[in-house]
């Protein structure tokens, strides 16, 4: 870890905290606002600061970090989660979120198997048949 004098682009430290596996990766997050600095949309060369707060969508989660320290090395797991501090509000928001995705899920009935060519053709029949009325 380095101190906070470096330079260190935004994108290349979500890349060294693993938030994303490239920095290609983490760029395109950025560029389409999908990584808020400070309540803000930001650029990937944004020099990130100690104790400041980013917002972070991946997929249906968003996290809310603070920046604990600077680095510009990809590491082990261990060390990237030394880099920064989910705050409590967001752990309790995404847990809240994945119960309510599993509520979902688990409401829907889900077929026991592929529909075979008969059933897509019995289906597609009866689509018809109904969107002609």
């Amino acid at each position: 870890m380095t101190d906070s004098n470096d330079n260190i682009r935004l994108d290349k430290w979500l890349w060294a905290a693993r938030f994303f596996k490239t920095r290609a990766l983490a760029k395109d997050a950025i560029e389409g606002g999908k990584v808020h600095y400070e309540g803000q949309r930001c650029k990937v060369s944004k020099t990130p600061e100690l104790g400041a707060k980013l917002t972070i969508r991946q997929g249906f989660d968003e996290k809310t970090v603070i920046i604990k320290a600077l680095s510009g090395q990809r590491r082990g797991a261990a060390e990237a989660q030394l880099l920064y501090e989910e705050t409590p509000a967001s752990i309790k928001a995404r847990m809240d979120a994945a119960e309510h995705r599993r509520i979902i899920r688990a409401s829907q009935l889900v077929p026991d198997h592929k529909p075979n060519k008969k059933e897509r053709r019995d289906q597609r029949r009866f689509e018809q048949m109904n969107q002609d009325y």
